[in-house]
Parts: C-alpha cells; sequence; structure tokens
C-alpha cells in the first residue's frame, strides 16, 4: 500500500509542475483553443491554452518508468497504447492552432487512426492469450478465443470517441476519468487482474487530480484530443488486459451517455427536423438548462463513482 500510495503522490505532483510549465510555452507557441460559434457560453474560453493532456500524460509514462511497470508487459502495451491515441490527439490539436481554425484531423482521418490501433489491441490481446471475459454481477468469466479481437476493437473505439466528446467542459473529462480509473484500479486489486495494470490505473488517478488544479472551472488550460482521446486508450487498454472490458460500459456510464446523446441527437434530428436535447453532447443540454460547469462536473463524478462501487460490491 505504501508504493501505491507514492505513486498516486508522485503522479499528481509530477502532473501539476509539468502544468505549471506548459501552460506558458503552450501560450507563447500560439496552441490556444478555438471555441465552435454555436457554444455561446463559451465564448469568454476563446483562448485558452490547449494539449494540456500532454502533462498527465508525460507524468505517468515517467512515473511507471520511474516505480518498474515497463517489466509487466502488459502495463507497457497499456502505455504504449495510451500514447499511440495521444498522439493522434496532438496531431489532431496542433493542426487546429496551426491553421488558426477549430477543425484539425478530418473525421474519416481520426477513425482511421484509430481503427489502426484498436485491431493492433485486439490482436495483442489475442495472440496473448488476453481473451477472458468477466461477466459483471455475476462472478462468471468466458473465454471468447477470436472474438475478443472484434470486441476490443468495438471498444477501443467506442471508448475514445465517448471520452472525447466528454471533455467539453471545464474539469468534466478529468473528474470523470478520475473515478473511472480509481474504480478499475480497486476491481483489478479485488480480481487479481494485474498488480502493475492496477497501479497504472493509480497513477493515472494521481496524474488527473494533478491536472485538475488547472483545469477545473475556470480552466487555464484544455486536455485538447491529446488528453482525451488518450484517457480512451488507457481505459480501454486496461479493461481489456484485466478481462474487465464489459466493465468499460457500466463504470464509464457517463462517457457511454455522451457518446448516445450525440448519437441520438443525429438520428432524431434526421428523421424529425427537430432536436431531442437542446444542445448534444448531453452535458451541454444540461448547460443550456442553465446548470453550472462545477455542477454538471460534480454530478457526472458523482455517477461514476457510484456505479463503481456498485460494481465493486458484486464483486465475487
Amino acid at each position: 500500500m505504501r508504493a501505491e500510495i507514492l505513486m498516486i503522490l508522485a503522479s499528481g505532483l509530477l502532473s501539476a509542475a509539468f502544468c505549471a510549465v506548459l501552460i506558458p510555452v503552450l501560450k507563447r507557441r500560439g496552441a490556444r483553443q478555438y471555441i465552435l460559434g454555436y457554444v455561446e457560453e463559451h465564448k469568454g474560453k476563446m483562448g485558452t491554452p490547449t494539449m494540456g493532456g500532454l502533462s498527465f500524460v508525460a507524468a505517468v509514462a515517467l512515473c511507471a518508468l520511474f516505480f518498474g511497470l515497463y517489466a509487466d508487459r502488459h502495463a507497457l502495451v497499456a502505455v504504449t497504447f495510451g500514447g499511440a491515441c495521444m498522439a493522434v490527439g496532438f496531431l489532431d490539436d496542433f493542426l487546429k492552432f496551426h491553421f488558426h481554425r477549430n477543425l484539425g484531423l478530418r473525421a474519416w482521418q481520426k477513425i482511421v487512426f484509430q481503427i489502426a490501433i484498436a485491431l493492433f489491441a485486439g490482436i495483442y490481446c489475442v495472440l496473448n492469450e488476453l481473451t477472458v471475459l468477466n461477466i459483471p454481477f455475476t462472478g462468471l468469466s468466458f473465454d471468447i478465443g477470436i472474438w475478443m479481437l472484434p470486441c476490443v476493437a468495438f471498444v477501443f473505439i467506442a471508448a475514445v470517441n465517448c471520452v472525447n466528446l466528454t471533455d467539453g467542459l471545464d474539469g468534466l473529462a478529468a473528474s470523470v476519468g478520475f473515478w473511472y480509473f480509481a474504480a478499475f484500479a480497486a476491481l483489478i486489486f479485488l480480481t487479481g487482474g494485474g498488480q502493475a495494470l492496477g497501479r497504472l490505473s493509480l497513477m493515472l488517478c494521481g496524474a488527473l487530480s494533478g491536472y485538475l488544479l488547472f483545469n477545473t472551472y475556470r480552466a487555464t488550460v484544455f486536455m485538447g484530443d491529446t488528453g482525451s482521446l488518450s484517457l480512451g486508450g488507457f481505459a480501454a487498454a486496461i479493461a481489456a488486459f484485466t478481462g474487465n472490458l464489459l466493465y468499460v460500459a457500466i463504470i464509464g456510464i457517463m462517457f457511454v451517455c455522451s457518446g448516445i446523446s450525440v448519437i441520438l441527437q443525429v438520428i432524431y434530428y434526421k428523421r424529425t427536423k427537430k432536436r431531442l436535447f437542446l444542445m448534444a453532447p448531453l452535458h451541454h443540454h444540461f448547460q443550456k438548462k442553465g446548470y453550472s460547469e462545477s455542477r454538471i462536473a460534480y454530478v457526472y463524478s458523482l455517477i461514476t463513482a457510484a456505479a463503481g462501487l456498485i460494481c465493486l460490491i458484486f464483486v465475487r
């Protein structure tokens, strides 16, 4: 337990230090967020530095090296996949500020990169016989063999995009991510899914805590796609490599709500020419209803923590 506490503290302090150093650098380099015109409530955020996700990803990567997590191959590969997703997000953010627009990579370009990473993750699971699925609330597990490949690929793509869609308010994706990884760390330790991956989850908690010092309302830095895509990659990789793939949609229920709300909005609008929500993703609907960003982030985090606790109560 002492080692785990040190990991959380180290990753948190390192992440906060990286943020403090990174923010003025991002300002000088012009790495600022361009706000969509139709998000009226966010007009005052125009020019806030983005790509802050570099801070917590770097903190996790360095702490994992320092504490010897890379001796575990699955932990090393999980960090690699998180870093690969971060690279896609970094390219997207770079193109945005380089060309002074809100559009970076095209949608098809992002999905091509994501599919490639997701397929590699699925192949890794099959080749390393990480093909067992733990069924939530039952204590049952099934080896699904080659079918793990499409399952992992689907969860990777879904997780990366859902976390990305959740990153729309100050502190929202990071605070939800904190409770998601905290719950997964406890789940892994309770089920024996791999100590190194449990520790990696705790490092992500610490790193996100350090980042939140600069990202809660009003944020002085945004994680950008650099951070949100990497969080989705870490979330999916840790779940896949520990056999807890099905827990992603339960513990990450608020990430799922973000993704589903966008899908429902598009389908409903195409059929009726009316909007199901005032604005999608769902957190913008609540914002339009008059709820503050801090309250929305708090409720999202509370629901995520509750979902995690329910899963842990029924672990067998």
